[in-house]
C-alpha cells in the first residue's frame, strides 16, 4: 500500500499543527502486522530478547513447534477480529529508591503480536516524536538526553524543573492514547487489537484484573504507546519554546530563574492533568537548581556530568552484596560476578566526566576483595602460609598472619597489600571501574 502524500485528503498532507507532511492514513495496516517476513522479524526480536512465560506457561523454547500447528489458527482469528490476547501476568519489581514498579509478562504469542505491530506502527509515528525525546527510540538513548541537559547547562540554563508523573504507565487514559493512535491509523481492526491489548487484564494470584487504564510495562508495543501518549505534551513544550529532555516519564526542563520554573511548573502540571489526564507527582515533582536535579542517575555539577548521590549509594550496596564475607561462594565466581556487575554498571555509568571519585572507589573495592581472602583463609597458620606464597618476608607474614585484629583491618595492612597486590588481583580477574572509566573516555 503506498503511503504517498494526498494534500487535498483530510486523512494526509500538511499537518497544520506542525507545517509538515505526514503519510496518509492507510486502511490495510493489519496486512501488514502479518506479513510473514514481518512475523519473522518480531520473532527474532522477541527470542533474542529472552524473557519469562507468560500465563499460558509456554517458554521462547517451546514457541516454534506450537506455531507451526497453531499459527494459521491465530493469523485467521487476528484478520477476522476474533482474536482475544490472554492477560498479561504481573511481576513485582523493587525500585532501587523505594516502592514497587509493577510488570506485566504477556504471553510468548502476543509478545510476538506485539513486536509486530511495533515494527508497521514505529516508522509511522517516530519520525515526528520531538527531537528531545530518547526514550525506546531507534538511534536514541539515555546518554543521548543527558548529553542534551549538559548542554543546555553550559548555555545558562541552571533552573531544573523536575516533573514527575505519577505511576505514568499504570496510569495512561485510554481514549486519549487510543484518539492519539488513531490520528495516524485508519485500519479499525487494528485499533481493535490495540484496544484489546490494553484491555486485556492483568493475572494476579490466579485471577484476572481488568484494565480500565495504563499501559502495562513488559510489552514490546508499550514503550511506543508512552511515546505517543506524552508526544503532545512534547509538542507543547516545543511551541512554548522550553529547553527540555525527555526519556519515557522522565522529563526536565531548562529555565534561567526560579521564578521562570516555579510558573513553568505550574502550567505544565495543568496542561498533563487535563489535556493528557495525567497525575503529577507534587512531592516529587520540583523546581531546583541543576546541581541539586538528578536525571537518569546523573546529576550535574559545574557543568559536568557526575553521578547523583543515589546511584553511589546504590552502587556501593551492591558492591558490599557482592563481597560480603559471608557469601558462601567460590573467589571465582565472587570476582565473575562482581566484573561483570561492574561491567555493566560503568558501560551506563561511565558516562561521569568526574575522574576524582573513582581511585578511592578502586581502592575501596580491592579493600573488600582483600577481606574475603582474609575471611576465606580462616586460620593463622593458612594466613601465613598464603602470605609467604604471595611474596610477604617472613617475618611480617607471620606478624600479620598471627594478628588478632579484624579483617577489614588487617585488608589495608602492608603486607597484606604487598601479597594480594593490585597487579595480582588483577590476574585473578577482579576488573578495576578505573580500566572501565578510561576506555569509556569517547562515549563522553
Amino acid at each position: 500500500m503506498s503511503d504517498s502524500v494526498d494534500t487535498t485528503s483530510p486523512n494526509g498532507g500538511v499537518d497544520d499543527r506542525r507545517g509538515l507532511t505526514k503519510p496518509a492514513l492507510s486502511e490495510d495496516r493489519l496486512e501488514q502486522v502479518l506479513e510473514p517476513a514481518n512475523l519473522r522479524a518480531a520473532w527474532k526480536r522477541v527470542r533474542a530478547n529472552r524473557g519469562a512465560p507468560g500465563v499460558d506457561g509456554m517458554s521462547i523454547e517451546e514457541f516454534p513447534a506450537f506455531a507451526r500447528e497453531h499459527w494459521p489458527d491465530i493469523c485467521d482469528a487476528l484478520e477476522s477480529g476474533t482474536y482475544d490476547p490472554s492477560p498479561v501476568r504481573q511481576k513485582v519489581i523493587p525500585k532501587p529508591n523505594g516502592g514497587e514498579r509493577l510488570l506485566g509478562i504477556p504471553t510468548v504469542i502476543d509478545r510476538v503480536i506485539q513486536q509486530a505491530i511495533a515494527q508497521v506502527l514505529t516508522p509511522l509515528f517516530d519520525p515526528e516524536f520531538s527531537e528531545s525525546s530518547f526514550g525506546f527510540r531507534p538511534g536514541r538513548s539515555a546518554h543521548g538526553a543527558v548529553k542534551q541537559v549538559r548542554r543546555y547547562i553550559r548555555l545558562g540554563r541552571r533552573v531544573a524543573v523536575d516533573l514527575d508523573l505519577a505511576k505514568f504507565f499504570d496510569g495512561v487514559d485510554h481514549d486519549v492514547l487510543m484518539s492519539r493512535v488513531a490520528r495516524r491509523i485508519a485500519d479499525k481492526r487494528l485499533l481493535r487489537l490495540i484496544g484489546k491489548y490494553l484491555r486485556a487484564g492483568v493475572w494476579v494470584d490466579g485471577q484476572v484484573h481488568p484494565t480500565r487504564e495504563g499501559v502495562p510495562q513488559g510489552g514490546p508495543l508499550s514503550p511506543l504507546l508512552a511515546n505517543i501518549v506524552l508526544d503532545d505534551f512534547d509538542k507543547e513544550l516545543e511551541s512554548r519554546g522550553h529547553w527540555f529532555a525527555r526519556y519515557a516519564d522522565d522529563v526536565i526542563v531548562l529555565v534561567r530563574s526560579r521564578r521562570a520554573g516555579e510558573r513553568v511548573m505550574a502550567s505544565l502540571t495543568r496542561f498533563l492533568e487535563s489535556r493528557l489526564k495525567l497525575r503529577v507527582n507534587t512531592e516529587k515533582s520540583r523546581v531546583v537548581p541543576t546541581n541539586e536535579c538528578a536525571f537518569l542517575g546523573f546529576g550535574f555539577r559545574r557543568n559536568k556530568i557526575c553521578w547523583s548521590a543515589k546511584t553511589l549509594a546504590r552502587f556501593k550496596r551492591e558492591v558490599k552484596r557482592f563481597t560480603h564475607r559471608h557469601w558462601g561462594v567460590s573467589m571465582e565466581r565472587r570476582l565473575r560476578e562482581l566484573g561483570r556487575y561492574l561491567r555493566g554498571w560503568m558501560a551506563y555509568f561511565g558516562l561521569s566526566e568526574y575522574y576524582r571519585p573513582i581511585p578511592e572507589l578502586d581502592g575501596w573495592i580491592r579493600r573488600r576483595i582483600r577481606l574475603c581472602y582474609w575471611v576465606q583463609w580462616k586460620t593463622k597458620r593458612t594466613r601465613i602460609a598464603h602470605l609467604l606464597a604471595l611474596g610477604a618476608k617472613r617475618r611480617r607474614a607471620i606478624c600479620t598472619g598471627a594478628s588478632s585484629k579484624g579483617p577489614w583491618h588487617m585488608a589495608r595492612m602492608l603486607s597484606t597489600q604487598h601479597g594480594l597486590s593490585n597487579a595480582w588481583l588483577a590476574q585473578q580477574g577482579l576488573v578495576s571501574i578505573r580500566d572501565l572509566w578510561i576506555q569509556l573516555a569517547p562515549l563522553r
